[in-house]
């Protein structure tokens, strides 16, 4: 960061920093942000400021917006880059969100040139370069350590971006291996989808098996909010999630639940 980044970003926090009290607060109503140090917690405070300084909220099918909303949605977006570059959320700046599931009209053209138009409920969408679009209902039952979390999904789908359209394969820091993220991903792929096929249940949302994009997306949630789930049913993955994102939210569990023994 070049001087001139470091002096803008000490200007708007020193202006724009989220008060401590609604910081504290909507902390205390997120499981899944336990166990994060104080270091860690400063750091989340900061650039959960930074976030809702870059970012605007558009309200969709009268919903209704507050502060505590928005730092609810910027505390769980900014979990996912909490040790990765602060520009990683850069190049849009819109969230939408609407009170609860949403419809998207959808047309896609077949190999044959039929046109396909058809109606999905969404919870949550992400556009490359565009808008992110949340439903409120959704958002606010995100966060409870219960493996569901529309934010962290969305969110994940906008770092998968960051390389061009999502497909599982965002870009890898360096000493990264390429080979050994396909391998390992495409592996946990296969495996879940023929579980899921036999009428397996497996305990991680069958959505995950739509697309690579989908999963990448839906074990970013399972990582941050149930991780001895991801860990049990595909270590390699979780080993793979832990260098991406570079936290090992299992063994923050495993601290807190020392420290509370």
């Amino acid at each position: 960061m070049n001087w001139f980044a470091r002096w803008r970003r000490t200007r708007i926090l020193k202006r724009h920093l989220v008060p401590r009290a609604l910081f504290q607060t909507t902390l205390e109503q997120l499981p899944i942000l336990r166990g994060l140090t104080p270091a860690e917690l400063n750091h989340l405070h900061e650039t959960a400021s930074l976030f809702l300084h870059g970012k605007s909220f558009a309200a969709a099918g009268a919903a209704t917006i507050d502060d505590a909303t928005q730092l609810t949605i910027a505390l769980q977006a900014c979990l996912l880059t909490l040790h990765l570059d602060e520009s990683s959320y850069q190049g849009w700046n819109e969230i939408i969100l609407y009170p609860d599931a949403f419809l998207r009209q959808h047309e896609e053209m077949d190999d044959t040139g039929i046109v396909h138009h058809s109606r999905d409920i969404l919870s949550g969408e992400s556009w490359l370069g565009g808008p992110l679009v949340l439903s409120l209902a959704d958002v606010e039952a995100s966060g409870q350590a219960d493996g569901v979390n529309v934010v962290l999904h969305e969110f994940a789908h906008k770092l998968d971006m960051l390389n061009g359209d999502a497909n599982g394969f965002p870009p890898l820091h360096r000493g990264m291996d390429s080979t050994a993220w396909a391998h390992d991903f495409s592996t946990a792929y296969d495996n879940l989808c023929a579980r899921i096929d036999a009428g397996e249940d497996t305990g991680i949302d069958p959505y995950a098996a739509s697309d690579p994009a989908e999963f990448f997306a839906v074990l970013s949630e399972v990582f941050f909010e149930t991780p001895a789930l991801l860990h049990g049913e595909y270590p390699a993955v979780y080993q793979q999630m832990r260098f991406f994102y570079r936290q090992h939210p299992l063994a923050r569990l495993s601290d807190q639940l020392k420290g509370s023994a």
